[in-house]
């Protein structure tokens, strides 16, 4: 290809971090292939991409347009309408902007913008971060030259021969933890040569999650082990209460964690939710972890993306409806079986790939050569 050539890629999706972090890491990934390539998001208005985008440097625009509720709702009336507006906005976008490519990863507004610079005959690629795909995806499946998946055997949900494994684009500087551990101690005020475990609940924390620590807080404290505890926004005010009653307790809540690579540095045991880019982070940095999928995501994807993990001996499952009772007793269990948790470490590392963005960046590039 020639380099001189300015490429122009447009990139659709989002609604939550699963979807955009890995949009811009393949965005990322191409520039760094093809520093003059200009770049297009389509988002969906009000959702967290319309920030998040302009925020890493990019532009965006937004389409009026939302899920259908699975429920009986008002929102469902006016579904049909908002699908109409953003086909019609993004077959404009498309005529616009005339991309080279267009990149769908999932959520709301990859849908109408796909389908339409399908239509118009441009080269499209989509890229499904969960065991179970969503929605918008299988219904792209058809229209779309390539699908990159992170996990095996979806081949049951979309043409094999379009399927390439590539993993999921996971953010370089969290996963980057060598020789991290004793910043990594200091940094969270915690005690050398005592097993450290990491809870994290998604970036708006698990409100289920926070229960279970609160519900058992005393318990919590007679761990031979030490925690950091994100809460995030509406959990720190309750932690901190119980914290006040127990002044000495090796348990450190935070509202929200920034230096994630130095929290998976300092883990021995990690307990989170069971998001895609989660499980990707998590198996690239190879800890072992108690998974708690988030029981209303989109067709229980987590659970299935948990499950996926455990048939392999990788990882560890308890249902968010049994963590109140359950987590204590794994945990306690878990934290002292130093064999268990290490070959639990080594199955989940085999699971990562990660290189995805530059994987799918190749896959961008062949496409539009």
């Amino acid at each position: 290809m020639n380099e001189k050539k300015q490429i122009k890629v447009l990139i659709s999706g989002g609604g939550t971090g699963g979807h955009i972090f890995p949009a811009l890491a393949i965005a990322r990934a191409i520039q760094a292939k093809m520093p003059n390539a200009e770049f297009l998001f389509v988002g969906a208005k009000g959702k967290m991409e319309m920030e998040k985008v302009p925020e890493a440097g990019y532009s965006i625009k937004g389409l009026w347009i939302s899920g259908f509720q699975r429920k009986l709702s008002l929102q469902n009336l006016i579904f049909p309408i908002k699908l109409i507006s953003s086909l019609w906005k993004a077959r404009k976008i498309i005529n616009d902007f005339n991309p080279d490519i267009a990149i769908g990863v999932g959520g709301f507004a990859s849908g109408p913008t796909l389908k339409m610079a399908a239509n118009a005959g441009i080269p499209c690629l989509i890229q499904e971060q969960n065991s179970y795909p969503g929605i918008t995806n299988k219904l792209l499946a058809n229209q779309v030259q390539k699908i990159c998946v992170a996990y095996e055997g979806m081949e049951k949900y979309f043409p094999k021969e379009k399927l390439l494994l590539t993993g999921n684009p996971i953010r370089k500087q969290v996963i980057e933890i060598e020789g991290k551990r004793e910043e990594a101690l200091q940094f969270f005020g915690l005690q050398k040569g005592k097993k450290t475990i990491l809870i994290i609940g998604g970036s708006l924390g698990a409100q289920s999650i926070n229960n279970a620590l609160i519900h058992n807080f005393e318990e919590w404290t007679k761990l031979n082990a030490q925690v950091i505890w994100q809460t995030g926004k509406t959990g720190i005010g309750q932690a901190k209460q119980v914290k006040n009653k127990y002044i000495h307790a090796a348990i450190h809540a935070h509202t929200f964690i920034k230096r994630m690579d130095l929290a998976y540095a300092a883990a021995d045991l990690i307990i989170s939710r069971a998001g895609a880019i989660a499980i990707s982070e998590i198996s690239a940095v190879g800890k072992p972890v108690i998974f708690i999928p988030y029981p209303y995501a989109a067709e229980d994807h987590q659970t299935k993306n948990a499950q996926n993990l455990v048939d392999k001996n990788a990882a560890l499952m308890i249902a968010d409806k049994e963590v109140k009772e359950e987590l204590l007793p794994l945990v306690k269990k878990t934290i002292s079986q130093t064999i268990a948790l290490g070959n639990m470490a080594k199955e989940i590392k085999k699971m990562s790939i990660i290189n995805a963005d530059e994987i799918i960046a190749n896959e961008v590039l062949k496409l539009i050569g």
